[in-house]
């Protein structure tokens, strides 16, 4: 009996070692190999194919900056692999799965909110360093050890925009759409803008909605002294008219929206230069090197960058970083990220250790009429340090 024991035990220890030895020759093969294997899950296609259109572009830009044009870190290539979400969690869950199963050890590239908040926890439970794109919510941050964010949140877009808004007692209504995105919004305007003494109210508008019209109803009979618009995706041209025909510009006191890409200024019609913007990001506005050098880089090629172009870029700057100092090895490249500063398009940004936010700066801006056209000028700058989110560390 206790020799059956024993041989049991024995054959025990031997499938650990084996399994270790497994293990440590499979991790020795990533550290090893002749190129690093990257994935990228955006929306090439669906509600915010423009935005992924323009953070793609901007990695690719980021990546020739970061590894001055040689593709390579550590003398190895980074094998870049692009797969479409359609701007649906479920299929990007399926496409980060299939990634992970392939050896994918680093992911990056969620445009939408609900996309990233599925893909997040896979990435933990498979320990898989994961990069958020352009995707807002605030609860992004701080989610687990794994998820970072290349990208700006909600409370940053808020605090930025809290500038407009004087004195306390303020109706402030927040027109947004029925979205992780819409409400989170709402959430941040609450917890920050209410904060302060206004009374804050939600008009929430279906994704499936093409009328506008007894929204923007609701909007005008509020008479808000600040309607606060959250919305993203190619509907927003439809929504600005409809708030125009309901005469909502004359009912609100104030009217502040985030400044979206350059294909929509002119979807605010002759209203746009009654609307106050506060800006993720435009190209006139930062002035450093960084910039200088994406902006004349695309200048060669009859175009320049957008809203997004920014995140992609920071992306490659953020993953160029976490392989040079952890060669692939998930532990270390978290540790290498968690705390760095950088030089980016927008200006000095940092990777704060305790939640993984990304501190940035943000832009005031608002369009004026140049021509047949609208162009954003630059009111001022809301610095990282104005702009950082509250400190939520991540639980270890």
């Amino acid at each position: 009996m206790r020799h059956r024991f024993v041989k049991a035990l024995v054959a025990a220890v031997g499938v650990a070692l084996l399994a270790a030895t497994a293990a440590g020759v499979a991790a020795s093969r990533h550290a090893s190999a002749s190129s690093y294997k990257v994935g990228i899950v955006y929306s090439r296609t669906g509600l915010l194919a423009a935005y992924g259109a323009e953070y793609v572009e901007g990695f690719k830009y980021g990546l020739s900056y970061a590894t001055k044009g040689t593709g390579k870190v550590n003398g190895k290539k980074i094998d870049v692999t692009y797969a479409d979400d359609g701007t649906d969690p479920a299929k990007a869950v399926t496409a980060a799965k299939d990634l992970i199963g392939q050896g994918y050890k680093l992911i990056a590239g969620s445009t939408s909110s609900g996309v990233a908040l599925q893909v997040a926890p896979l990435a933990a439970q498979n320990q898989v360093l994961f990069i958020s794109g352009p995707a807002a919510s605030d609860s992004i941050t701080g989610l687990n050890r794994y998820t970072f964010r290349s990208g700006r949140e909600t409370i940053q877009d808020i605090l930025a925009a809290s500038s407009y808004l004087t004195g306390t007692g303020k109706k402030v209504v927040v027109f947004d759409q029925d979205s992780v995105f819409g409400h989170g919004n709402y959430a941040a305007v609450k917890a920050f803008i209410g904060a302060k003494g206004h009374n804050v109210s939600e008009i929430s508008v279906p994704l499936t909605a093409t009328d506008f019209t007894p929204f923007a109803q609701q909007a005008a009979q509020a008479k808000p002294d600040l309607l606060f618009i959250a919305w993203a995706g190619s509907t927003a041209g439809a929504m600005w008219t409809a708030l125009d025909q309901q005469n909502v510009f004359s009912a609100a006191k104030d009217i502040v929206t985030g400044l979206a890409e350059r294909a929509t200024y002119q979807s605010y019609g002759p209203a746009a230069d009654k609307i106050h913007f506060l800006s993720h990001y435009v190209y006139t506005a930062p002035k450093n090197k960084v910039n200088t050098w994406l902006v004349t880089q695309m200048r060669k090629r009859g175009q320049v960058p957008d809203i997004f172009t920014p995140d992609g870029f920071v992306a490659a700057q953020m993953i160029v970083h976490a392989l040079k100092v952890g060669n692939y090895d998930v532990d270390k490249m978290i540790s290498g990220l968690e705390g760095y500063k950088f030089l980016a398009p927008k200006g000095f940004e940092a990777i704060r250790a305790d939640d993984h936010a990304t501190l940035q700066p943000m832009f005031r801006v608002k369009l004026n009429k140049s021509g047949s056209r609208y162009v954003p000028a630059v009111l001022g700058t809301a610095t990282s340090y104005q702009t950082a989110p509250p400190d939520k560390p991540i639980a270890r």
